[in-house]
């Protein structure tokens, strides 16, 4: 089943995201495809195997390299500039080590957008990404980027980073283009309050060159919580089907221990399929 009518929010969260792996991997198996996408940092980076149809592959992935220091290590931080190497991740993963199914990624009709903040404008930008090559690619990258163990990462003369620093669940995105009907999946239970960034100093010294990225930093768990409400709001309306985790998922941004990604995995797929009945007569409806 391939709906046109409705779009799908991914919230990012790092290695949160296998828990939104699970989710969509319930969604393959079920032949449930929601082909108006948009993916925000690990959303984008796990998120795209929905659009490539690769069940199990994010979480195959992760769960081979995560001890693998030239996958995620603070080395890799001293020697690149990145904690996640980029060349590790975005070439040798996607293009020999775990082949990234290219030839589905471009034949879908899903419409995939990978957002990531401009440095400059402190704002979220969004690209569509329908060929998964190099751009969208760096793309996916700037999405995933996060401040602080991250390079800037330079597109067409622009500075970008994470889109979570900017527009952690971009709802209102997928609204502006038209979709009165929206499914969100996120990664923090229903009680999470987002708290100011504990980062916040290094960041202010840092990016200094850049004032509106580090307001965007100030405010963003200002604009987190009021998107949440927003959340609630369009469920009482019936505009959004919100997918949560039932209870915070307790693992670390940089995960070591490939049972605790099954784990958090294994509660997106459970539920995933828990969900699933009352997802289809709202997608339908």
């Amino acid at each position: 089943m391939e709906i046109d009518n409705v779009g799908l929010v991914l919230e990012g969260g790092a290695m949160r995201g296998m828990f939104t792996s699970g989710v969509l991997d319930v969604f393959m198996e079920n032949d449930l495809y929601i082909n108006n996408c948009v993916g925000i940092s690990a959303g984008a980076a796990f998120g795209c195997n929905y659009k490539s149809r690769q069940i199990g592959r994010s979480i195959r992935y992760n769960k081979r390299f995560c001890r693998n220091k030239d996958y995620v290590s603070f080395r890799s931080l001293i020697t690149s500039g990145d904690l996640y190497n980029a060349d590790f991740g975005y070439r040798r993963i996607p293009f020999e080590l775990d082949p990234f199914d290219l030839e589905t990624y471009r034949s879908s009709r899903m419409v995939f957008y990978y957002g990531a903040t401009n440095l400059i404008t402190g704002q979220c930008e969004f690209h569509n990404a329908p060929n998964g090559d190099e751009t969208d690619l760096l793309w996916m990258r700037a999405s995933a980027s996060m401040p602080l163990v991250s390079r800037i990462v330079e597109i067409d003369g622009q500075p970008y980073l994470d889109g979570g620093c900017s527009d952690s669940i971009p709802l209102d995105f997928m609204f502006s283009l038209g979709f009165e009907k929206n499914v969100v999946l996120l990664t923090q239970p229903a009680d999470f309050v987002k708290q100011p960034n504990r980062m916040l100093p290094l960041i202010r010294r840092k990016y200094r060159k850049y004032p509106a990225f580090v307001q965007a930093m100030e405010t963003r768990h200002v604009r987190y919580n009021l998107t949440l409400d927003r959340i609630r709001e369009e469920e009482s309306r019936g505009t959004v089907f919100a997918i949560r985790p039932p209870q915070a998922l307790e693992i670390k941004s940089v995960e070591h221990d490939p049972e605790n990604l099954e784990r958090v995995y294994q509660i997106g797929r459970s539920e995933g399929r828990r969900i699933l009945p009352e997802l289809k007569e709202f997608l339908l409806s």
